[in-house]
């Protein structure tokens, strides 16, 4: 078997064989006789039909579905000959074959590109590393964020104030103001002062008390930007009502603390954590982007087609069967798609040029480290780790991390103060 392989482009290959009638005569001998035992012919049993009757009448039929049945193998058996692992389905174009003849075909896939990692120095990334720097007001948000957690809702009387929950019917009226058949909507909650309410629409809210009614305007389902005319009726107002800080509150969010103080400052040593780990992913986030660039990678786009589809399949599950406008999705998530298969594709060069691999004690020491930090959760980590997949899960970001440490000591970094009231966008 003659195999000819022709580069198309980086992830484009095209592959024609060309095989001997001498090593196809076996097969399709084979093929014939299968043949002659699924045709009918007066005078002839199933599969005692003289050879050169069956060709006479039926050998364009033979030979089509010989080539039909054979050419997955030979294209099969030239991948395996080649060491070529294609991403997609191949194309098949130029087939030729007529028996005592020679059996070839063109086929025509895409491959994961071939490429080389540059040669890496020093200071060869230009990466940014923020430090960020918290102040009274994140302390002051996060609190207020546990209190929220361990809010209690109240029914109220005395009419609804900003941030109140109000349980309302709402019916849809068209433009002169008629109430529309079928467009009632009962028991809607809505948060006043919040969400697309303009300051006239929460003036109208405020003050509401179960049973008082008021038109306004809501945004229709589909398109924001398209407002329409509602009657509500309220059927009661909600206040939540936040825990004050004291002793018993303090207990409840950690048993450890002992004071307010204590709070304060274990709340201000999980936001600095927190700011920390945001600063690390963006740091390493902003070294493979600049890696992938220095590459100028080119990704198959079948890759990028088959990654689009699963995201697209997980955005329909995630809306529980709501129509999802495909395209829409598909445009949406296409850079960050080519962005995550060009770190992917670069990521398993690395993996292969520097060895990088973990062995199954690296595994276990990983997960006694997670135990060590939550063991009052032992139990839930090591159930969840016997799972292959989720040991994975450990080996994979393990690998990424000394991926990471590996680039790292090439870049040249800046540190950058941030304050976290410009990331609010106050003033300063």
């Amino acid at each position: 078997m003659k195999i000819k392989v022709k580069n198309i482009n980086a992830y484009t290959k095209e592959v024609s064989l060309d095989i001997p009638w001498v090593t196809l005569e076996p097969d399709f001998n084979k093929a014939v006789k299968s043949f002659s035992k699924k045709v009918k012919l007066p005078g002839f049993r199933p599969g005692k039909i003289p050879k050169d009757r069956l060709m006479q009448q039926f050998q364009p039929n033979i030979e089509a579905q010989f080539m039909d049945d054979n050419i997955h193998k030979y294209y099969l058996t030239a991948l395996q000959e080649e060491k070529i692992v294609p991403v997609n389905q191949a194309e098949i174009s130029n087939v030729s074959f007529k028996m005592d003849e020679n059996f070839s075909f063109t086929a025509k896939f895409e491959v994961e590109p071939d490429f080389n990692l540059p040669k890496f120095k020093n200071n060869m990334f230009k990466v940014q590393k923020n430090k960020f720097i918290p102040d009274d007001q994140d302390k002051e948000d996060a609190i207020n964020q546990l209190r929220r957690s361990h809010a209690r809702i109240e029914t109220v009387e005395d009419g609804a104030k900003e941030k109140d929950f109000i349980l309302c019917d709402l019916q849809k009226l068209d433009e002169s103001g008629v109430a529309i058949i079928g467009k009632k909507f009962e028991k809607q909650m809505l948060k006043v002062g919040d969400g697309s309410f303009t300051d006239d629409q929460k003036t109208k809210l405020i003050g509401l008390k179960p049973g008082d009614t008021s038109k306004l305007d809501l945004p229709d389902g589909e398109d924001k930007s398209i407002k329409n005319p509602y009657d509500l009726t309220v059927v009661k107002v909600e206040r939540e009502v936040l825990p004050e800080v004291n002793d018993d509150f303090i207990k409840l969010i950690n048993p450890e603390l002992n004071s307010v103080d204590d709070l304060h400052a274990d709340v201000l040593k999980k936001i600095n954590e927190n700011f920390e780990e945001r600063s690390r992913q963006s740091f390493e986030r902003d070294i493979s982007d600049a890696l992938i660039e220095n590459i100028g990678l080119e990704t198959p786009p079948s890759m990028v087609d088959n990654y689009l589809n699963n995201i697209l399949e997980d955005v329909k599950k995630q809306n529980n069967g709501e129509k999802v406008d495909d395209e829409k999705v598909l445009e949406t998530y296409r850079p960050s798609a080519e962005r995550n298969l060009k770190w992917y594709l670069i990521r398993k060069k690395i993996i292969d040029q520097e060895q990088i691999s973990f062995s199954r004690s690296d595994i276990d020491k990983e997960i006694e480290n997670l135990v060590s930090r939550s063991p009052n959760s032992e139990q839930e980590i090591r159930r969840f780790y016997k799972k292959p997949s989720n040991r994975q899960r450990i080996e994979d970001d393990l690998t990424e991390k000394k991926i990471l440490e590996f680039l790292t000591q090439f870049a040249k970094i800046k540190e950058v103060e941030v304050n976290t009231k410009d990331l609010r966008g106050e003033n300063k």
